[in-house]
């Protein structure tokens, strides 16, 4: 099984969602998890749209990528810029990737509705379903 990080810069958003994605579509051959550069604690319109898609991350929780220092991961995957120009390097054989992916709480703030809001993080979401449906294939080019 591949041993899979999602590393975004806080930990609330778009890394949960992927490792929640990751874990209900993939869960028999990817092990999942999440971290962040910082953690900022699960973002609720997150946790909110996911479970619209049948996806419960509610008991995830915001990680610091310091705890996976000594995980044998086969992949890191940076889902947003910041993470990716400060991906920390990690022992042994780890890949990194990056798929970046817009920031729906920035986005967010510009919306004149909660509805509006939220369908920056359900326009995210998806994005990132769909990503996660390409696993583990995508990981095995170079790009």
């Amino acid at each position: 099984m591949l041993k899979v990080l999602f590393l975004c810069t806080g930990n609330s958003c778009r890394s949960q969602m992927a490792e929640g994605w990751a874990r209900h579509l993939k869960g028999d051959v990817i092990e999942a998890y999440s971290a962040g550069v910082e953690t900022h604690g699960l973002n609720p319109n997150a946790v909110r749209v996911m479970a619209e898609a049948g996806v419960d991350i509610s008991k995830q929780s915001s990680q610091h990528f310091d705890q996976f220092r000594d995980v044998p991961l086969d992949y890191v995957i940076t889902v947003c810029g910041q993470a990716h120009e400060s991906c920390p390097v990690f022992p042994g054989p780890t890949q990194v990737k990056h798929v970046g992916f817009d920031d729906p709480p920035r986005l967010a703030k510009q919306a004149a509705t909660e509805d509006e809001a939220l369908g920056h993080y359900r326009r995210v979401r998806d994005e990132i379903r769909a990503f996660v449906e390409t696993l583990p294939d995508a990981l095995h080019t170079d790009g």
